[in-house]
């Protein structure tokens, strides 16, 4: 989740780089991105074209220096690890074999606002829906600049930069 503002009871949860905090409305704004240490290892999500998706993926989110880092077959269906400039493959798709699937929500993490742009020029010249322009969210904190797009599987993906 990345940056998405929950409200329980006087608290607010906010989820910034896969680190869940829980603080008031005032203690939010203090927060920094050096403020959270990531605890994900990795995701996968479920897609219904694998080859499809990772094409996607590699194209719309270049610009954060995503690239292939694994590939292999699990029940003779391909399976591809993405991964960021440090080469470890954190983001996983594999194909969907059950039921519809959900809206997943993910947010890549950018070097910069520029970054966040191209990852938005990107989207348009892939022709994906964009649900939010590139734009600060101070609700989530005062740097947070993200750009919200919908993948082939129609989730919810991110751009964000948080200086």
């Amino acid at each position: 989740m990345g940056g998405e503002a929950f409200h329980q009871r006087d608290s607010l949860i906010l989820a910034v780089s896969g680190t869940t905090c829980r603080c008031s409305e005032s203690e939010r704004h203090a927060l920094t991105p050096a403020s959270f240490r990531c605890v994900l290892d990795h995701v996968s999500i479920p897609v219904r074209d694998v080859e499809a998706s990772a094409h996607f993926y590699l194209d719309v989110f270049a610009a954060l220096g995503l690239r292939e880092a694994l590939r292999y077959e699990r029940d003779g269906l391909p399976v591809v690890g993405l991964s960021g400039p440090d080469g470890f493959p954190h983001f996983w798709l594999g194909t969907a074999t059950g039921a519809p699937l959900d809206e997943v929500h993910v947010a890549f993490t950018a070097a910069d606002r520029p970054s966040v742009d191209r990852v938005h020029a990107a989207a348009i010249a892939a022709h994906a829906e964009i649900l939010h322009l590139p734009r600060l969210w101070p609700e989530y904190h005062p740097t947070y600049y993200a750009v919200f797009l919908r993948d082939l599987d129609g989730n919810n993906v991110e751009a964000v930069c948080h200086v």
